[in-house]
């Protein structure tokens, strides 16, 4: 792979109804200076999501035909590209600015590590705290290509992906780098669901990474004819 080819990068966002946020994530995902290709996927939305990113210059969007997870809509956008360094950005941030996507991509473009991922400071008090109990848990990541390729059955796990790309990391011995991205912060569920919604899918979601935890640590074969 030449030099120009292995400074490529792709930045996935994942989206699932954010029509109301997506657009300041998109903002600044154009605001970089080091992403390639910025790719939105869709996952299932019944809302006004991919019509408000196609509406941004250089986003390639795509649509699922239903809503598969975050698993799979991240497997689905690393697969439509051929960037050396994916990175991953949640759809429903806010205070995200160029400078902060930049500074997850650069240490992975310089080769100081292999994965590195942004944890929130100074941002929103439940987001700050919810990252000091688990850092690694973070949605805004990069990473060399060969991690995220060799990480098995993706597509299943859901909101269980990160802890899947850490646990590969650690089995690969890769090299993990944290950076704190600060006045960054996401949307609670319960703001954007209502009270027993957003309850109803934090509940669902720690599930899901529960059940990453046990499929990962079993190392069972994925299945074919998937993404990953």
């Amino acid at each position: 792979m030449g030099e120009e080819a292995k400074r490529t990068v792709a930045v996935i966002i994942p989206a699932k109804d954010e029509e109301l946020r997506i657009a300041n994530v998109l903002k600044a995902v154009v605001a970089s200076r080091l992403a390639t290709e910025i790719i939105v996927v869709s996952d299932g939305s019944t809302d006004r999501t991919v019509e408000v990113a196609q509406k941004f210059d250089r986003v390639v969007v795509h649509k699922l035909p239903y809503n598969m997870g975050k698993g799979a809509a991240m497997a689905f956008g690393v697969s439509k590209t051929k960037a050396a360094v994916v990175a991953f950005v949640d759809a429903d941030l806010m205070g995200l600015r160029g400078e902060h996507i930049d500074q997850i991509i650069q240490p992975v473009l310089a080769d100081q590590c292999e994965v590195c991922i942004g944890v929130f400071r100074g941002g929103k008090f439940w987001s700050d705290t919810a990252q000091k109990f688990a850092p690694y848990i973070s949605g805004q990541r990069a990473m060399k290509r060969w991690i995220f390729d060799g990480t098995p059955y993706l597509s299943e796990l859901r909101f269980g992906a990160e802890y899947a790309l850490n646990h590969q990391a650690k089995r690969v011995k890769a090299r993990v780098l944290r950076v704190v991205i600060r006045g960054v912060s996401n949307f609670h569920k319960e703001k954007k669901l209502g009270i027993g919604k957003g309850i109803s899918a934090r509940y669902k979601m720690y599930q899901e990474i529960t059940q990453a935890v046990i499929k990962t640590r079993k190392r069972r074969k994925p299945p074919r004819g998937r993404w990953k």
